[in-house]
């Protein structure tokens, strides 16, 4: 054996079972005392990561701050890991896994000079195998973590991980965990010497040690372990995850693993809800902002904000934290995590109408009695789809006549509607128009609405026949179920891909854990939530005249029919709503829930009619990953799929708005919509899970939102289509209803990319300042060509990406692309 290498560190959670201001104090006094010990001890070498930690030092221990600087030049302070924080590392998009990494590269090499090349994620709860080629292409060769630990998915504790570009690092799976109790480091050294001292392989080993979580190196422990390195037969050193792996690429054969690290904490996927959504939210509106900015600042119509941009990216970092965003948190951090988050969306948003409006640049001006409409498209490509915008009438409408807003582009009618506006004032004065169009890539379209005067809006047309309302189209057929509310055929261009039944909501056993740490699966289903009777629907929707059925077209137009149903159990209510398209397949369904359940999770149940030979995949950072059949919890982003396996079978694709977890079995796709746990309580011993001697709150109890986009069609064609699909409802174009001043000239497109299936998930200013930055990914598993433009800087360059790669370009002071890592050199 070559030696063992002592890590000593002191993993300190920002927030868990407290919040981020204790958490700031904890960080303060234990590196305050590491420092001490680092130069008490000859030998010693502290490890520490996460650049959030080091800032709150900077803040508010400058002294401390210049010391450990210091203590970094002697090699007596190491810093590991080097990204922002330890994230979730299967929720957050690959994009944010980069700016983790980014950020956090970046504040260690400006203020310690440092770039570390092993990546740590002691504490998440699994890891998507899209990590290996971000970290790869970031400058890391290893990894080192513990989780899913003794359910590992890794092969050995030391193996290749195997990206799905075939990027390859060196990873070490921590067998005996990554702290100590106070005092008692050194037996957790006899035990490792007692098992493994005397094995005789010819190898490197690894153990770390340190008290986690308010705590970390103690004087006691360091004496304890330098008396057993006096001793010991073996060598030991104080060492860095570095220099241990320098010395496993020596060893060969080494197992291969090109896979996932999951599942651990299958809970994690869908507790608090609300921040996992509001995540996604914020994760997608800071991208597109970005993108909108770039547009207009690279055309000279605004300076790039990046000092605000950077304020809002922290806020969407410490979202991402292993126990903010997986949920396991006390309320009090909830609380100010989803503040936290709002704060990032504010600033995105204020963000977004300073790029918006400089890009509405050269608009002319409306003419008489017409409201335009301006919608800007941020995807380099053209985006078609159905769009809807609020405007007020220039006048309010006291008569019992009808303003009916008819919506054109460049004088040509398109297909549009009205719909119930977001407010309730009975009065014809704000409007909603929803409209279907084809919108040009990377910049600003125009539409006019026209007011037309009609007698009273024009009622739903169509009705239920023998207890079914049937919608039909060119290319699609839904018919809904008014004794269930539920979708009983979904047929797609003369193709049946649902079962009957289909968008039940399911009621499963729980129980008070937010990590779930006892199961893998949620089982058994207690019970289903049934259709309201037409009494109890009306008054649970606030009607005082008449009786409503509980299922009911409330929207019928030329643009699409919306149907809503509404359903109960227990102390839970539920309201399905249908938007069902005149044209094209894919069918919008959203979920207001008011959940009340306690020990008690709720799926949604979408049976395909390919209940054999099937395949279960989602997407997860830069890649698809697998999933499982047998109804194990799974975790994936913005989409999974359901596939046939014969060679021209057929796919059912779902899209969601911040759902992470989901199961499949017999052909369903079974989305996890919410649950009804305790906060931050885990199983310890035999001990109860909770107290039983008081009133426990729990999690996610009251209303919630949802929205999942449902399609179907040709295997091929859908997979390849379903990331693009997928990003442009996320990054939405951006609709407002906006009189232009008619000055200034019309920006060209931002940005163009020519080729099928490639997405673009960054265009922003390098973090220099002195170009920009392009970054393209192939997400379908066949290599690709496409050209990129930037018309205001006159570049078009054809380009070429692998299967499943990430690849990064920056504008160049003399014109083109050039390609360059993710951090950006």
């Amino acid at each position: 054996m070559n030696k063992l290498h002592l890590i000593s560190n002191a993993h300190l959670d920002p927030v868990w079972q407290w919040e981020w201001e204790e958490g700031a104090a904890a960080a303060v006094s234990t590196f305050r005392a590491a420092a001490e010990f680092c130069r008490e001890y000859d030998g010693y070498v502290f490890n520490h990561n996460e650049a959030l930690l080091y800032k709150w030092i900077e803040e508010y221990e400058p002294s401390l701050f210049a010391e450990i600087r210091s203590l970094v030049q002697l090699g007596k302070w190491h810093i590991m890991g080097g990204w922002y924080l330890q994230p979730d590392c299967n929720m957050p998009s690959g994009e944010s896994l980069v700016r983790q990494i980014l950020l956090g590269k970046q504040y260690f090499k400006d203020k310690f000079g440092v770039v570390p090349t092993t990546a740590i994620n002691f504490d998440s709860f699994g890891h998507s195998r899209g990590l290996v080629q971000i970290m790869r292409r970031a400058g890391y060769d290893s990894y080192l973590f513990m989780r899913p630990d003794q359910k590992s998915a890794g092969p050995a504790e030391d193996f290749i991980w195997v990206g799905f570009d075939g990027s390859e690092v060196h990873a070490h799976q921590i067998s005996e965990g990554y702290n100590t109790l106070l005092g008692q480091a050194h037996k957790k050294l006899e035990r490792w010497l007692e098992n493994y001292g005397s094995d005789g392989e010819d190898r490197p080993r690894l153990l770390l040690w340190g008290v986690g979580n308010h705590g970390g190196p103690s004087r006691l422990d360091l004496d304890r372990i330098g008396e057993m390195m006096a001793t010991s037969p073996i060598e030991i050193v104080h060492s860095t995850p570095e220099n241990y792996f320098a010395e496993l690429r020596r060893v060969p054969n080494l197992p291969r693993h090109a896979d996932d690290l999951n599942p651990r904490f299958v809970g994690c996927y869908t507790s608090m809800i609300r921040i996992k959504q509001k995540h996604r939210q914020l994760d997608s509106l800071l991208f597109m902002t970005e993108k909108m900015l770039s547009a207009a600042a690279i055309q000279g119509l605004l300076e790039y904000p990046g000092r605000e941009l950077g304020e809002a990216f922290h806020d969407l970092m410490v979202a991402e934290f292993h126990d903010i965003l997986p949920g396991s948190s006390i309320q009090p951090a909830e609380e100010s995590s989803l503040r936290l988050i709002d704060h990032g969306l504010e600033i995105s948003a204020r963000l977004r109408a300073r790029a918006f409006f400089a890009l509405a640049a050269g608009q002319s001006k409306a003419a008489t009695g017409e409201y335009p409409v301006l919608v800007y498209n941020p995807h380099p490509y053209p985006v078609r789809g159905i769009f809807a915008c609020e405007f007020m009438l220039e006048d309010q409408n006291w008569t019992d006549e009808f303003s009916m807003p008819l919506v054109y582009r460049n004088g040509e009618r398109l297909p549009s509607q009205t719909e119930k506006e977001h407010s309730s004032l009975n009065l014809d004065w704000r409007k909603r128009v929803v409209f279907e169009a084809e919108l040009e890539p990377s910049s600003m379209n125009r539409f006019d609405c026209r007011i037309v005067t009609m007698p009273a809006k024009p009622a739903p047309r169509l009705a239920e026949t023998g207890g079914v309302i049937r919608f039909e189209s060119a290319s699609l057929r839904v018919e809904i179920n008014t004794r269930t509310g539920l979708i009983d055929e979904y047929v797609s261009d003369g193709i049946s891909h649902l079962r009957a039944g289909a968008f039940m909501p399911i009621v499963l056993a729980d129980n008070g854990d937010p990590w779930r740490m006892d199961t893998d699966k949620f089982e058994p289903i207690v019970g289903r939530f049934q259709l309201m009777s037409p009494s109890r629907g009306t008054l649970f929707s606030g009607i005082r005249e008449g009786v409503l059925p509980s299922v009911r077209v409330i929207e019928d137009g030329e643009v699409r029919t919306v149907i809503e149903a509404l359903l109960e159990y227990g102390d839970s209510a539920l309201v399905l709503t249908y938007l069902l398209p005149k044209n094209g397949t894919e069918v919008e369904v959203q979920i207001r829930l008011y959940w009340n359940e306690k020990d008690k999770l709720l799926k949604l149940s979408i049976p395909t009619v390919y209940e054999h030979e099937y395949a279960y995949t989602g997407q997860t950072a830069y890649g698809v990953q697998p999933l499982p059949t047998d109804g194990t919890e799974a975790v994936s982003q913005k989409w999974t799929a359901i596939t046939e396996k014969s060679s021209d079978g057929n796919a059912v694709t779902l899209v969601n708005d911040g759902v992470y977890g989901s199961d499949s079995r017999d052909g369903a796709i079974r989305p996890t919509l919410v649950r009804g746990a305790a906060y931050c309580a885990h199983p310890i011993l035999d001990r109860p899970l909770l107290p039983q001697d008081r009133f426990i709150p729990r999690i996610d109890q009251g209303e919630r939102t949802y929205t999942f986009w449902v399609n179907a069609g040709r295997r091929e064609a859908h997979l390849q289509a379903i990331e693009r699909e997928a990003l442009e409802l996320h990054e939405r174009p951006y609709a407002l209803s906006f009189f232009p001043g008619g000055t200034g000239n019309k920006p060209v497109s931002g940005l163009e990319l020519e080729g099928e299936r490639l997405v673009v998930t960054a265009f922003k200013q390098s973090e220099d300042g002195k170009g920009y930055v392009v970054r393209l990914y192939e997400p379908t598993g066949a290599p690709g060509t496409a050209v990129i433009r930037i018309p205001a800087l006159g570049v078009s360059q054809r380009v070429s990406v692998d299967a499943f790669e990430i690849k990064t370009f920056r504008t160049e002071a003399t014109g083109g692309l050039r390609e360059c890592s993710l951090m950006e050199n």
